[in-house]
């Protein structure tokens, strides 16, 4: 739908994915699933498409470059890696061996036969384990070590975010969601920012429309909601434009 509707780039996101399997978000998901997973969806377009690999599904540089190289092969043209433990319980990794994640993993992709955006995530902000000056010397360090892109997702003040478009000459990604979704794409791009991710935040929204109605429906015996469904044939048009 996304594709037929105008899209010029597409996302995988870690924690709609783990929803689609009844999981909750967080390492739930094997790095072998997600790789199926983007597989199947660059199968489905001619579009480039963007795998969100949390932590790179491994805490060692040599996991995370192999996992870059893996993400190549299924036909990704990018790759996002964070910066979060969850063996620890959502903590970030240590600065320097966060730093060397991401070293080992934009080697690998120099290495590669085609181009792979690296994009390297600080979500210490986010997670409430670093402050903004903890992420902006880590998004420093990330774009020395070759990241081609980097991203703080949910700054907590317009202030902030222009900090850490300052702090660095890769492109910034932003993740338009909670307060930062009544951003427009012109109030980001004066922002400087380069690329604007929704993370689940669709999923989410199909879900809440689900939630409502099964709400309703087991509740009150209401089944008015789902005359508001899209209609089949419109629905047919998304998905089989021929």
């Amino acid at each position: 739908m996304a594709a037929a509707m105008g899209a010029r780039a597409l996302a995988t996101s870690a924690a709609a994915h783990a929803f689609t399997l009844g999981r909750s978000d967080g390492g739930t998901v094997s790095r072998d699933e997600a790789l199926a997973h983007a597989e199947a969806i660059v199968a489905a377009t001619d579009l480039p498409v963007n795998g969100d690999f949390e932590n790179g599904f491994g805490d060692d540089p040599d996991t995370c470059a192999e996992t870059v190289r893996l993400a190549a092969e299924v036909g990704l043209a990018g790759i996002g890696i964070e910066d979060t433990s969850f063996a620890d319980g959502w903590q970030p990794y240590p600065f320097d061996l966060a730093v060397e994640r991401i070293r080992a993993a934009a080697a690998c992709a120099r290495t590669l036969q085609r181009d792979l955006v690296l994009t390297a995530r600080a979500d210490g902000v986010m997670e409430g384990t670093y402050d903004i000056a903890e992420a902006t010397a880590r998004i420093t360090a990330f774009a020395e070590a070759g990241a081609d892109c980097i991203y703080v997702p949910l700054p907590q003040t317009e202030a902030d975010l222009r900090r850490i478009v300052s702090a660095t000459d890769a492109p910034v990604n932003v993740l338009a969601s909670g307060p930062w979704a009544a951003t427009s794409y012109a109030g980001f791009a004066a922002l400087g920012v380069a690329r604007i991710s929704v993370g689940a935040a669709l999923v989410r929204s199909g879900l809440r429309a689900v939630h409502d109605a099964m709400e309703a429906m087991l509740t009150n015996g209401d089944f008015a909601s789902l005359s508001q469904a899209l209609p089949g044939d419109v629905l047919d048009r998304f998905l089989d434009p021929q």
